[in-house]
C-alpha cells in the first residue's frame, strides 16, 4: 500500500507532466485576480455610496 497512488493523484501527476507551465498558470491568474493591495479611501466611498436594500426586494412602491 506504501505505492498506492489514486486515480485523482495519477490525473493531476499526468496533467503536470502534459502541461508543465499549469502551475505559474495558476500563480499568475491569482495574482491577477486575488493578490491585490486594498484601498482603504477606495473602499471607504464604496461603503459610503451603498444604497440601503428594501427588506423585500421586488415589492413595488
Amino acid at each position: 500500500m506504501a505505492n498506492f497512488e489514486s486515480d485523482i493523484t495519477q490525473f493531476i501527476n499526468q496533467l503536470k507532466k502534459d502541461h508543465p507551465s499549469l502551475e505559474q498558470d495558476q500563480r499568475e491568474g491569482r495574482a491577477r485576480l486575488w493578490d491585490r493591495k486594498i484601498d482603504a479611501d477606495q473602499q471607504d466611498e464604496f461603503r459610503a455610496a451603498r444604497v440601503p436594500q428594501k427588506p423585500y426586494v421586488y415589492q413595488t412602491e
